[in-house]
């Protein structure tokens, strides 16, 4: 009961950091590219990650693990960040919270495939149906749309969901900022070699803002609320925990209200309150 607990609430505040990277990314491609943006962003990660590695004297991973690291850097720290970079430069963020609604059951069923797990036939009517409250609520909030941010998004979302499930997976035999501090470093010298090849001409001119929205997505979405996140998936299940992601729009919506004093309206309240709902839901059957 106690790991489960843990897991909920480590997961829960993976979802939290997590729920400003949309944003934050779509700010930073407005100066950068997103390929350079996408290899940056995983070079600073992983320079931290190694850091922890040597300062916390931790071993080498087992060559059997190899593969699936390879695959968590695949999913989340290569395919996502591109896919989304790119996506955003056709789409708002705002329109691209339909695909990340439907990130939580594209974990879970990853979850079944590469975790073997295997959630009740409740649990998926729960996940399936939170997954439609967002998209749907995302829906009346914006109407924009382009085939191809679209595709670039389900990209994303399904190399997303792969990473999630393989590094929970993987978190229960190294531990989750481990399991992100590897992947990172094994693509490390790639993503720098793409960063030092596409590095732009000039950098003056870059605003604050997306320097700012480069740091946060270097340290936090890239690196720190991982720590929280696989932890929380491998404590909590995949699938289970997974599920907390619906509630990711919400938070960015708030988080906006709160500091750029955006208007909330009563809309996303019920909304969140159902999607809530379909998480508890989840949770119960998992």
């Amino acid at each position: 009961m106690q790991s489960s607990a843990a897991g909920w609430g480590s997961g829960l505040l993976g979802v939290i950091i997590f729920s400003a990277s949309l944003p934050a990314t779509r700010v930073a491609v407005g100066d950068f590219s997103p390929l350079f943006l996408t290899s940056v962003r995983a070079v600073v990660a992983a320079l931290l990650g190694a850091g922890l590695l040597i300062l916390l004297r931790q071993s080498l991973p087992h060559r059997k693990d190899l593969g699936s690291l390879l695959i968590v850097a695949l999913g989340v720290v290569v395919g996502f960040p591109l896919m989304t970079a790119l996506a955003l430069q056709h789409i708002t963020s705002a329109h691209s919270i339909v695909f990340i609604g439907l990130l939580p059951l594209v974990t879970a069923i990853f979850g079944v495939i590469r975790g073997g797990e295997s959630p009740r036939p409740a649990f998926w009517l729960f996940s399936v149906t939170g997954s439609a409250l967002v998209a749907g609520f995302a829906l009346t909030q914006d109407v924009s749309a382009s085939l191809t941010g679209d595709l670039a998004m389900v990209a994303a979302i399904l190399l997303c969901g792969l990473g999630y499930a393989e590094g929970a997976t993987l978190s229960r035999r190294l531990g989750g900022w481990q399991v992100i501090s590897w992947a990172l470093l094994l693509s490390l010298p790639v993503m720098t070699a793409i960063a030092l090849a596409v590095w732009p001409d000039t950098l003056t001119g870059i605003g604050l803002p997306a320097w700012f929205s480069l740091c946060y997505v270097s340290v936090f979405s890239m690196l720190v609320g991982f720590v929280f996140w696989y932890r929380g998936l491998a404590l909590g299940g995949i699938a289970r925990v997974g599920q907390l992601q619906l509630l990711q729009p919400f938070f960015g919506l708030m988080l906006a209200g709160l500091l750029l004093r955006e208007p909330v309206a009563w809309t996303m309240i019920a909304a969140t309150v159902l999607v809530a709902a379909c998480v508890a839901g989840a949770k119960r059957f998992a």
